[in-house]
């Protein structure tokens, strides 16, 4: 029987892996920001939730959503915290949904992400999906600031060669492993990720909290007054998430079959007139 939660079925249950993440953190000091570089270790839990969800039509007929509950775990794969094991980086509670094809809006079946931040952010992020019987293409991703509204004009900073070297930049003790190629485009990390491995199946849930037609409407970041701060502000408002998620079906060597996710996921941090992308990328197995 064909499942009710279509692109989204195979993700029920626990996956574990490891990823990068990048974040430029707005700093109160001599200069306005530190490029934090964390090797990270993840746990991603997904429960079906039973039943229709119904959502009710004035411009339509009702319809009914299907959903997933998800808590994403993720720690610092080197850092020790205060209660000596290791740093606790993000938690993130959230939903994933279906929903039907629909008439007002006119949208084919769409796919949409509700999370929750405990930074002080809310997010909904909606797309679409897809499926193919071989790997995913997945493109590189710039860490390279921009002006708001202007993604063509980037701004270079130091930080973001690791031979030069810099107080406002995590410390190569802490993460040991991190090359240039990863700084320059961490979905390399993942492209790394899937040398030797046969796909033979890829489901892509791609959203976005702004419009990516489909879906042609919805979406959309709310943020905590601190975040968004007052005059000459803001403090890091968090304006814009994209993120792609690949679901893997792979082949081993001795014909066993395993099912892999991958994830890259840019949220744009706007302070002090630049967008500054915070991408975060992982490889996680089924449990």
């Amino acid at each position: 029987m064909r499942s009710l939660l279509g692109p989204l079925a195979m993700l029920p249950g626990t996956w574990k892996g490891r990823g990068f993440n990048q974040i430029w953190r707005p700093f109160h000091g001599s200069q306005d920001r530190f490029l934090e570089l964390n090797e990270t270790i993840e746990t991603l839990q997904f429960d079906e939730i039973p039943g229709d969800i119904p959502n009710r039509g004035l411009l339509q007929n009702d319809i009914n959503l299907h959903g997933i509950r998800y808590l994403q775990q993720i720690q610092d794969a080197h850092v020790l915290g205060p209660n000596h094991k290791l740093a606790g980086i993000h938690i993130e509670p959230g939903l994933w949904l279906t929903t039907p094809a629909t008439t007002n809006p006119s949208d084919p079946t769409t796919v949409a992400r509700l999370a929750n931040i405990p930074h002080g952010t809310s997010l909904v992020a909606q797309g679409s999906s897809s499926s193919t019987n071989s790997g995913p293409e997945i493109h590189p991703v710039s860490i390279t600031p921009f002006t708001i509204g202007n993604p063509n004009n980037k701004i270079q900073f130091p930080e973001s060669n690791l031979s030069t070297p810099s107080q406002f930049r995590t410390p190569h003790a802490d993460i040991p492993h991190v090359t240039q190629a990863m700084v320059d485009n961490p979905n390399s990390v993942l492209s790394a990720a899937l040398a030797g491995h046969t796909i033979i199946g890829t489901t892509v849930l791609r959203v976005s909290t702004n419009p990516l037609n489909p879906p042609t409407t919805g979406g959309g970041t709310s943020n905590i007054a601190f975040l968004q701060g007052a005059g000459g502000g803001p403090n890091a408002n968090a304006a814009e998430v994209d993120a792609i998620f690949w679901i893997e079906i792979v082949r081993e060597a001795n014909g066993a079959i395993k099912h892999q996710l991958q994830y890259s996921q840019t949220v744009l941090l706007n302070f002090n007139g630049l967008s500054w992308p915070h991408v975060t990328v992982a490889t996680l197995v089924k449990q």
